[in-house]
């Protein structure tokens, strides 16, 4: 997500606490967290996933083994 996107979430977000917003914003806003939380899953889901979890005997087990 690009820092314009970010900055126009927090300026609507600004807008909405103050004066409100219209039904385009409003939906405008929405889309964009929407993007925001799609973005931050697919980037926590990549770092979960490299993370390496090494057993009392040194051996490297994955996340996914460890959740089974």
């Amino acid at each position: 997500m690009t820092k314009e996107k970010i900055d126009r979430i927090n300026a609507l977000a600004r807008k909405m606490k103050t004066v409100g917003l219209t039904d385009e914003e409003r939906a405008e806003q929405k889309m964009l967290r929407d993007e925001y939380r799609a973005d931050f899953r697919r980037n926590l889901e990549a770092q979960l996933e490299n993370i390496e979890i090494v057993d009392e005997v040194r051996e490297e087990i994955t996340v996914t083994e460890v959740s089974e």
